[in-house]
């Protein structure tokens, strides 16, 4: 069951939150299991619906594969070449991507382990709101009322053990006085409308252009088409995702072992290709390329940055990871690098068969790829490019549907985002919502400036995430950390953070960035009346109950104010 406080719906904890309540459902060591202590599932342990733990090892691996690789290494994966021209400096750039996402990842495992609670960068921010309020108004109470401090065992109490206790979310003070709810919640209000609805926009976009094109003989598919096709895709997609999270994860997981059979494919016709003497192109690495500017340089990243993309896509799904202090990491130290692995034989493939030039001026480099290398086989290509993008739309709505979980569960959205079905676990609101938004945005149509002028401010939050970590290394030295990194890891990608979003204002500076930073802003305009002073519309509770009915969900906690 649910209670409702000023039109927010809280996690974790029944009536007033007392000595023994905690923020994300068990506090103290008795009231758990000993297995219990990293496999909280953000709802209280006896509550009767909540999220399930069924994403094991491989599913977490196929998580991160499946939503990394996209359309990008099959379509145009000669954006570095194009604004480096060297295939030497592109050979350094993929790799020196592939390592950052990499340390980028093994920070955010130690983050994952210590906070399981979904929503990655959003649940991190929001713990420091939780216990900086939670200390300072309990100090205050007991100081007010005469008390001795040392004999509460209320507020402080939980702060204290739920630094040892990481069973679910809100345990740790991430960004402790530097962050708290504005940022977790601008991040939320970016996320949910923009960044995570474009880009499983593009990516449908990018099947449904695959799967039509055999079907019209030498010319483009009409526009109409293809984005009926890629509603279908999503309607598909979001079917599959309320259905069952198994059923979800075994999609996901077979779509990801065909993108990597394809991947083979290119790699052997590559290799056969390398066998018969085909090496001109790599034997010519053109380090001293007058295009490869720092500027160049800096685009170069960017574009190889994108196709890495969904390197923290198992932190948003921790409350569903088995074991997750031993599987996240396991599955960021498996995946990440099989993913940088495949992008660079696949690239060593493309230039055994093409050009530099060749592979600039192609509008498919593995369908062009496919042509030259298979023959009567080249329909696999095409075939490739539908299967990889599926299957990277399916992990993607995956994840986004979590993060409106996650939000809405601590009243940042809608409170009916935060409810899950009632038989099959699902957080089915919250796929919906994402999926109408990617609906609107595909029929739309203009999706690719909202993702160029908005992607720079995911490395503001990655870099946000990369300081919180820092700023725990100091504040909570002592606290469980069940994987851990060398504190130079956070260190190293809070500075390419830093020069991810600075460089491209400066090396091409634009109004669309000013326009971007605004609307990120204008998210404050909805979080002080309806966040902050908790204003909720009259007619809300009716809709909540009518979506509630119809959907058939329920809420997956109770009620405490902090």
């Amino acid at each position: 069951g649910s209670t409702r406080e000023s039109g927010v719906v809280w996690r974790g904890c029944s009536g007033g939150c007392d000595a023994e309540d905690g923020a994300a459902g068990a506090l103290a060591d008795g009231n758990l299991n000993p297995g219990d202590k990293l496999e909280g599932s953000g709802a209280a342990p006896d509550d009767p619906v909540h999220l399930k733990r069924r994403v094991g090892l491989f599913s977490g691996v196929a998580l991160i594969v499946g939503t990394m690789i996209g359309s990008g290494i099959f379509v145009a994966p000669s954006g570095l070449l194009e604004y480096t021209d060297s295939v030497g400096i592109s050979f350094i750039i993929w790799m020196a991507c592939g390592l950052l996402s990499l340390l980028g990842a093994l920070a955010y495992a130690e983050l994952g382990t210590m906070n399981t609670s979904s929503g990655a960068e959003y649940a991190y921010f929001m713990d420091a709101l939780y216990y900086v309020r939670l200390v300072v108004r309990t100090n205050q109470s007991m100081l007010s009322s005469g008390h001795n401090l040392q004999y509460t065992p209320s507020a402080l109490a939980y702060a204290e053990l739920g630094t040892m206790n990481t069973s679910s979310g809100a345990e740790y003070a991430y960004f402790m006085d530097a962050f708290g709810g504005p940022p977790a919640f601008l991040f939320s209000w970016v996320s949910t409308l923009v960044l995570k609805p474009s880009q499983m926009a593009i990516i449908c976009l990018s099947f449904a252009k695959y799967a039509v094109e055999p079907f019209v003989a030498e010319c483009e598919p009409p526009d109409a088409l293809v984005k009926l096709v890629a509603v279908i895709c999503i309607v598909m997609i979001l079917a599959v995702n309320c259905y069952s999270v198994n059923l979800a994860t075994n999609v996901q997981n077979i779509f990801t072992a065909a993108k990597l059979v394809a991947v083979l494919i290119i790699v052997c016709g590559g290799a056969y290709k390398l066998g018969l003497g085909n090496t001109r192109h790599l034997q010519e690495p053109n380090f001293a390329s007058s295009k490869a500017t720092l500027g160049n340089i800096a685009i170069a990243f960017y574009n190889g940055l994108w196709a890495y993309d969904g390197w923290n896509n198992l932190n948003y799904v921790t409350e569903e990871i088995k074991n997750p202090s031993k599987n996240l990491p396991l599955s960021i130290i498996i995946g990440i690098p099989l993913v940088t692995l495949c992008y660079a034989l696949m690239n060593v493939s493309y230039l055994a068969v093409m050009s530099v030039s060749e592979m600039t001026s192609s509008e498919a480099v593995a369908v062009t790829f496919g042509n030259r290398v298979l023959g009567p086989l080249a329909w696999l290509m095409p075939l490739a490019v539908t299967i990889s993008t599926f299957g990277s739309a399916n992990g993607t709505l995956f994840v986004a549907g979590r993060l409106c979980f996650a939000a809405s569960r601590e009243g940042h959205l809608l409170d009916i985002l935060s409810y899950v079905h009632v038989r099959r676990f699902t957080p089915a609101p919250g796929l919906i919502f994402h999926s109408l938004i990617a609906v609107a945005m595909v029929l739309y149509g203009t999706i690719d400036s909202l993702i160029e002028f908005f992607s720079f401010t995911a490395w503001i939050f990655y870099g946000g995430a990369m300081l919180a970590l820092i700023v725990m290394r100091y504040t909570k030295p002592h606290a469980p950390r069940p994987y851990k990194v060398p504190v130079i890891i956070p260190y190293i990608v809070l500075l390419v953070s830093a020069y991810l979003v600075v460089g491209p204002v400066i090396n091409k500076p634009q109004w669309e960035y000013l326009y971007a930073t605004a609307f990120i802003l204008t998210g404050l305009l909805v979080y002080v009346p309806f966040v902050k002073w908790s204003y909720s519309l009259p007619f809300m509770d009716k809709i909540t109950v009518f979506l509630q009915m119809v959907l058939e969900v329920v809420p997956t906690s109770t009620t405490f104010e902090y």
